[in-house]
């Protein structure tokens, strides 16, 4: 496959598709970027910082949902690549307010197959060598039990409107490859962490909680399990779908790093001590966390087989856990006003409400040290 490519890139300024425009941009200059975000509350610009605009990069900020901003884009840009990553993510804004998750996730998709639809099978000018590739999660697949891994054969069962929203965006994609023929490539990846991640989702929030000497929040009894992706891998990843990838192929993304969330937690709290010292109360920060009510549905455990990408296309992650977290603990550390600077009124009236007992200065008994070496 020829090198240049003209690659809209869908929410270019949230957390992983900020970390993937910057990694084409260091590792693929011949490629041209054009991202398309419409800068919610997940999407900031100063995650694009020092990447100006000119013959490589263009911003556009917009809805994944105007047609016509689309379609026009489309037109005048010479798309011959989607990597859509826009999507409203969080399980639990999908709980309290599931529209948003329809809209996006669903209509925007649609609006996306569509505009490359009509632009690289209806139109008078052929596009050589096209690709759509549409960024899902592994949540699509449900929950497992103690043992055993998502394929890319496991059959679908969304537990949450976040996980349903994305697995019909998903069955979208497959049908506009079945029935149109569009050059559609899914990719599904476990929970990732890395620089730039808004600070609503585990790691970055008890990494700030910590730091700051505030109640840790966590989830029921804190052995949900996760399998960890350091968002620099997943980037690397879809980088090799596009290069070598299949249309209509689906390829599962894994990081191979099985945790329990309270393992995760305890770990970034020994990592801040270690580096930061336990503060003028003399505490370890284990001290602070704090068991809340689990959330509604919540999956217990989610695991990634991703043999497929490594036999086919030769892809391995590189981080291990342990790594990658104390690479990003020390870049958040080194980027506290970015930090800050998203912690905003709206983003503490969000926080208010999910964690409700925290906010009333109730809380749960802390974790049981017994239980916790278990």
């Amino acid at each position: 496959m020829k090198n240049k490519r003209t690659v809209l890139v869908t929410g270019g300024c949230g957390f992983i598709g900020a970390n993937f425009v910057r990694l084409v941009h260091a590792e693929k200059p011949g490629w041209r970027v054009i991202t398309l975000d419409k800068l919610t509350y997940a999407g900031n610009l100063k995650n694009l910082e020092g990447i100006a605009e000119g013959e490589s990069y263009r911003f556009v900020r917009g809805d994944i949902c105007d047609g016509e901003l689309v379609a026009s884009l489309f037109r005048t840009e010479g798309i011959d690549t989607v990597v859509h990553f826009a999507a409203e993510s969080h399980v639990d804004r999908s709980i309290t307010g599931p529209g948003a998750f329809i809209r996006t996730n669903i209509d925007g998709t649609f609006t996306l197959l569509e505009a490359a639809r009509q632009s690289w099978l209806g139109g008078k000018k052929k596009v050589a060598e096209p690709c759509f590739l549409h960024v899902s999660t592994d949540e699509v697949y449900g929950s497992l039990g103690a043992t055993g891994k998502f394929t890319e054969t496991t059959a679908y069962d969304p537990r949450s409107p976040y996980s349903a929203s994305k697995a019909s965006s998903d069955h979208l994609a497959s049908a506009y490859f079945h029935t149109y023929g569009l050059p559609v490539r899914i990719t599904n990846c476990s929970n990732n962490y890395g620089p730039y991640q808004f600070p609503e989702k585990l790691i970055p929030l008890i990494f700030n909680n910590a730091l700051n000497h505030r109640a840790l929040p966590v989830y029921g009894d804190g052995r949900n399990i996760r399998d960890w992706l350091f968002v620099r891998d997943h980037c690397e990843a879809i980088v090799r779908v596009l290069d070598k990838g299949k249309d209509g192929q689906c390829y599962n993304i894994g990081g191979n790093n099985e945790k329990e969330n309270i393992e995760v937690v305890s770990l970034i709290c020994d990592l801040l001590d270690a580096k930061l010292g336990c503060g003028t109360s003399g505490q370890p920060r284990r001290s602070l966390i704090t068991f809340v009510p689990d959330r509604l549905g919540h999956d217990r455990r989610y695991a990634i087989d991703a043999t497929k990408i490594s036999e086919q296309l030769g892809w391995q992650p590189k981080a291990t856990f342990e790594r990658g977290i104390e690479e990003t603990i020390d870049w958040y550390l080194a980027n506290r006003q970015w930090v800050e600077d998203i912690v905003n009124g709206s983003y503490r009236e969000y926080y208010a409400a999910m964690y409700k007992q925290l906010a009333s200065g109730e809380s749960r008994p802390k974790i049981n040290r017994r239980e916790e070496q278990q």
